[in-house]
């Protein structure tokens, strides 16, 4: 039901195997775009999630990162280990710079598997959806809203994707914003499943300089709007000069702890919480790496918790 995007750096990777039986147990499908040269953890990622009975897509042909200039070492990689296990599927990116005749010669080697296609700015959705054979597809549409683009294609599984994660300079972050409401709508809008791009956004880059400013960011499901999803930013107070990242950290880490321990807070106290909690009480700074994956688990849990509970 739900598919989370997820970019395949270090950080993410790393939420993803800490949280394989979350999302094992949960029924979730992470679609992984891997965007480092090195494959080992990727390789860790996916083996973790097969273990705890998880299924995943991999992107074979990134748009991003060291593999967007052909992914050909990436396919064959994965051909080679999981060829025969659909707890992997491959995953074929669809951009707006693909032609139909392109498209279909990336989809031949894969005549007979479960594939996913990801459909982020192609064109010839018509063309595309005659000219597929039959088989067990799964598309994911990055525009969820583009109604006409995914009529074609009936068959298979349709995942409604929407970034609900509003990409700002950290010190520019209001207290809270909206983030989405495709977990309660999806089914409304056509789709057999959601997605989004968790708490990191869409926006791609390679690394940031020092930061100014320290966010943390929790979503959060309100029962008194509808279940929508929101998201609190805590943020730092000192954020004229890069220096002192980690003292930075502690004036917004006291501001989640003051949140998640207010009478009444709508924050699910998840595994990840119980980190920031255990951090605040050391005094620790783990770098701000450790702190987007706390952020990435909080997301996953919570909406594992909804599905579950509702």
């Amino acid at each position: 039901m739900y598919y989370p995007f997820f970019r395949g750096k270090q950080f993410e990777l790393l939420a993803i195997r800490e949280s394989a039986k979350v999302i094992a147990d949960a029924g979730f499908t992470p679609i992984i775009e891997p965007v480092r040269q090195t494959l080992s953890g990727l390789q860790r990622a996916l083996k973790e999630l097969v273990e705890e009975g998880a299924t995943a897509a991999v992107i074979i042909n990134p748009r991003h990162g060291d593999h967007r200039n052909g992914g050909d070492h990436l396919a064959a990689d994965l051909r080679e280990k999981y060829a025969d296990n659909d707890a992997i599927a491959p995953a074929i990116l669809l951009t707006s710079e693909m032609g139909l005749e392109e498209a279909l010669a990336k989809i031949a080697p894969y005549e007979g598997r479960s594939l996913t296609f990801v459909h982020a700015g192609f064109t010839d959705g018509k063309g595309l959806a005659a000219k597929l054979p039959s088989g067990d597809f799964t598309h994911v549409f990055l525009d969820a809203r583009n109604i006409l683009y995914r009529r074609p294609f009936r068959g298979g599984r349709r995942i409604l994707v929407e970034d609900g994660f509003e990409r700002k300079k950290n010190a520019d972050y209001g207290p809270i914003d909206r983030f989405s409401d495709l977990h309660v709508t999806f089914e409304e809008l056509g789709g057999d499943g959601y997605g989004d791009f968790l708490t990191i956004g869409d926006h791609y880059t390679e690394g940031g300089g020092p930061a100014y400013a320290v966010a943390i960011h929790l979503t959060f499901i309100d029962s008194e709007q509808d279940d929508a999803m929101f998201v609190y930013h805590f943020v730092s107070d000192s954020n004229d000069t890069p220096v002192d990242p980690a003292g930075k950290f502690a004036q917004a880490l006291d501001k989640l702890i003051r949140e998640v321990d207010r009478e009444g807070s709508k924050v699910l106290n998840t595994s990840a919480v119980k980190e920031f909690r255990d951090l605040h009480d050391r005094g620790h700074f783990p770098g701000l790496g450790f702190v987007k994956k706390l952020s990435i688990k909080h997301h996953l849990e919570t909406l594992a918790d909804f599905q579950a509970n509702g």
